[in-house]
């Protein structure tokens, strides 16, 4: 039989004393095609054997909605012990959640009640009252779906309810498998593939490493449910060994070896291209390259990358004095170079947002935000996006009519979105990234303007969970975006508006809880509570008196008061102090002030 073994390693542990103190959890692998189940084993000849028939009774209304039998699988663990299904998509995690839960008995309602209602309270309390409609359902039976959908708060509550035992059994996507440490008794894998793909040796291994729980569980199980068809290609999956681990540095040119070497340049850790090309050898990609890629030599891939750098305008290449030849050759960034190191754009992008922020000064709108969070809108993020027309069109008939000229200046008409709400064939050539880009714009504003992740995922029709990494990576390229500008004196203009809007974005919420969500430990709901009693400022924080905080704030314990206003007492010196270098700054004499100059030069 084939056995994997995982252990908790506990720390200043001798590899000689290890089985003494790391206790070890048997991993049995099974694999299920109707309702036969087979175990893994590698000394058989088809690489598995008979195991057992599942033993349950099935009504003919339960065989159609489950006809892969996970409501027997997993009611043989679950409420006692823990258990994850793995599903191909995120749409399918809920219909499983769902089907589980009509099929399983009132019994399990009563299992740990008053913990599963307070999982629901504080998912409603972390979501301003609102919840989603399957997770209402499915809670009180210890079941929930885990993907990207989620918000991170909804995830971290979840989370916390199943490794607490309150929640029995989550339906998941793959991205549980490498992201979360959430073992489980018995991991179930609801086919052997992720969306469309077929599932590899290592996604695999990585998903079925779920089960078993050190120091719980003496043993943990995995469980692939699968087709006929699928049978020899799983069979396979079970037997090869792991894919090699190869560098990425070349897959994604500007995020790789290009980003590196400006990196390289601007830190001026190698700036001869002798240098880098050695810095370069000593890399991952650079002892893997002539399997990875064999047209060309590492010297060639150096050459080919400092080149694109230097056509891009990011760096320029001097020859040393004297020397012609090639590996004597010095590079130093430029100032565009070094506002999109500084900034940590992605070098794919610099000059389409160089050149974007360039022609926003021509016609910058500041009646409303709406050019301006277009202007810092993440680009990879536009590939991504499949907007909905009608809404589309909606919302651009709801912008006012300086904000429809906006939309006129990034190149996007209203006869084009008409047209694609329509269904009408579209002659004139529009760039679809600045059409997606707009539409995620649309997305952010009204997020901004509502400050509701759950309103506008209902406006839009998008997962929560988009809408709040959208708004996260907007908050972040902003932040990117200012210290661009800063680096670029032509782009002045740009550096106060976008301060105030990366902490717009960073915080989206009504602009009087901004000052206060500043303090450490205060979040949204925290800061509404301060400022409907009372405490509407910084000042306000600072010189509150704890106690009076803990009487006046629900929820709130003594060190938690005790942090807010010492966060407030900081925060506030902080600023007072930054105000005062200010006022001295203002208040000194200039070096070069006529007078001054003059009287140097008579004591000379």
């Amino acid at each position: 039989m084939l056995k994997t073994y995982r252990s908790s390693c506990k720390q200043n542990i001798t590899p000689a004393s290890l089985d003494q103190y790391v206790p070890k959890v048997e991993l049995k692998e099974y694999l299920k095609i109707n309702d036969t189940i087979y175990e893994v084993d590698s000394r058989a000849e088809n690489g598995m054997t008979f195991s057992r028939l599942l033993n349950y009774k099935y009504s003919d209304t339960l065989k159609k909605m489950d006809p892969d039998h996970l409501v027997a699988l997993v009611t043989e663990v679950i409420p006692s012990y823990s258990c994850l299904v793995f599903c191909p998509t995120k749409k399918n995690c809920e219909n499983v959640a769902e089907m589980i839960c009509k099929s399983l008995s009132k019994e399990y309602l009563k299992h740990k009640e008053k913990e599963k209602q307070e999982v629901i309270k504080n998912l409603k309390n972390v979501s301003g009252g609102n919840l989603c409609r399957v997770l209402k359902h499915t809670i009180p039976f210890g079941v929930a779906y885990h993907h990207s959908g989620l918000t991170s708060d909804e995830r971290k509550l979840l989370e916390e309810a199943y490794s607490t035992g309150v929640l029995c059994l989550f339906t998941c996507t793959s991205t549980l498998a490498a992201g979360v440490n959430l073992p489980a008794r018995r991991v179930i894998l609801r086919a052997p593939y992720v969306a469309k793909e077929f599932l590899k040796r290592n996604q695999y291994k990585q998903m079925i490493g779920r089960a078993g729980r050190a120091g719980i569980d003496s043993v943990g199980e995995s469980i692939l449910i699968l087709q006929e068809r699928d049978k020899q290609q799983v069979l396979e999956l079970i037997s090869k060994p792991l894919e090699n681990c190869y560098s990425h540095l070349v897959e994604e040119f500007t995020k790789g070896i290009q980003t590196l070497f400006l990196s390289l340049i601007g830190l001026k850790i190698a700036t001869n291209l002798d240098d880098i090309y050695r810095f370069m050898s000593g890399t991952f990609f650079g002892v893997q390259q002539k399997v990875l890629l064999k047209e060309k030599s590492l010297w060639e891939i150096t050459l080919d990358s400092l080149r694109y750098l230097t056509e891009k305008g990011l760096l320029q290449k001097d020859t040393m004095c004297g020397s012609k030849e090639e590996f004597q050759n010095n590079f130093h960034i430029t100032k565009l170079g070094r506002a999109s190191f500084k900034g940590t754009i992605d070098l794919a992008y610099c000059d389409i947002l160089y050149r974007d922020l360039k022609k926003g000064l021509e016609g910058l709108m500041l009646e409303s935000l709406l050019h301006l969070i277009y202007l810092t809108t993440p680009y990879d993020m536009a590939s991504q996006c499949d907007p909905d027309w009608m809404i589309y069109f909606r919302q651009f008939n709801q912008l006012s009519p300086a904000e429809q000229n906006v939309i006129a200046l990034v190149g996007v008409s209203e006869n084009f979105i008409g047209k694609k709400a329509s269904g009408q064939a579209i002659r004139k050539k529009v760039d679809k990234n600045i059409v997606n880009r707009l539409y995620l714009s649309f997305i952010l504003y009204t997020l901004l303007k509502e400050t509701n992740i759950w309103s506008v995922s209902e406006k839009f029709n998008m997962p929560r969970g988009y809408i709040q990494s959208l708004l996260s990576a907007a908050a972040a390229f902003s932040s990117c975006v200012l210290h661009f500008c800063e680096e670029l004196e032509e782009f002045w203009v740009y550096r106060a508006l976008l301060g105030e809007l990366t902490k717009k974005l960073t915080y989206c919420v009504k602009a009087e809880l901004i000052p206060l969500m500043e303090v450490t430990g205060v979040l949204e709901g925290r800061a509404r509570q301060l400022y409907n009693a009372g405490y509407k400022s910084l000042t306000h924080l600072a010189n509150a008196n704890p106690e009076v905080l803990i009487r006046t704030i629900d929820h709130l314990s003594r060190r938690q008061a005790k942090q807010i206003v010492s966060s407030a007492k900081m925060l506030l010196h902080e600023k007072a102090e930054a105000l005062q270098e200010e006022v001295e700054e203002l208040l000194r004499l200039p070096s070069d002030f006529p007078g001054l100059v003059a009287s140097s030069t008579e004591k000379a």
